[in-house]
């Protein structure tokens, strides 16, 4: 059976049985609060449980690294909905120890595309129409600094409304340990 069929047949037996009944909340989150976090599979039921939040507490926005990479791309126009649409009024991003995008290096990608298919004229056309891919597809160094950076973006965007406080975690993976690289309740970095 295909991945996809599994889902499907198990769905089924889910709505079937009426066991969506114990997660059902409402649209706005109770601690009004938006989440970058990582995509990172160890932190899918991790991260809610060290955090104190379940279902319908949260607004969690998922993407490789919990790196806020452009101030006008899709993660800051979730995080920017969260706030403005579903009563968001606070920010925290959310990275972790042990992070795939640490040290992640372009050529490694590049290489991989090359051997499912990519053309390499495809990956040249891409880097003379404007797409850098050495930027976009480069991991970094320091989660500490990494999530520092997304903060910065997200705390000195334009569209901000003034007061919201935005955090800045560390997870560890293996045990839900939480280091804080900012605390948004005070001055910015």
């Amino acid at each position: 059976m295909k991945l996809l069929e599994e889902i499907l047949d198990h769905n089924e037996k889910f709505v079937g049985n009426k066991e969506y009944e114990k997660y059902q909340r409402g649209k706005l989150p109770n601690k009004k609060m938006v989440i970058v976090s990582c995509m990172d599979t160890r932190l899918v039921e991790l991260l809610p449980k060290a955090m104190n939040v379940g279902n319908g507490d949260v607004k969690i926005v998922k993407t490789a690294g919990a790196v806020v990479s452009h101030p006008f791309g899709s993660i800051m126009r979730s995080i920017l909905v969260a706030i403005y649409e579903l009563g968001a009024e606070e920010v925290c991003i959310v990275g972790h120890y042990d992070c795939g995008m640490a040290s992640l290096e372009t050529e490694s990608i590049v290489s991989k595309m090359k051997d499912r298919g990519v053309q390499k004229e495809t990956l040249h056309t891409l880097n003379y129409s404007g797409v850098e891919l050495e930027k976009f597809l480069k991991g970094f160094n320091s989660v500490e600094e990494s999530v520092k950076e997304s903060v910065e973006v997200v705390e000195n965007h334009p569209l901000l409304p003034e007061g919201i406080p935005v955090h800045g975690l560390i997870i560890d993976p293996d045990t839900g340990r939480l280091d804080k690289v900012k605390d948004g309740y005070q001055q910015r970095l």
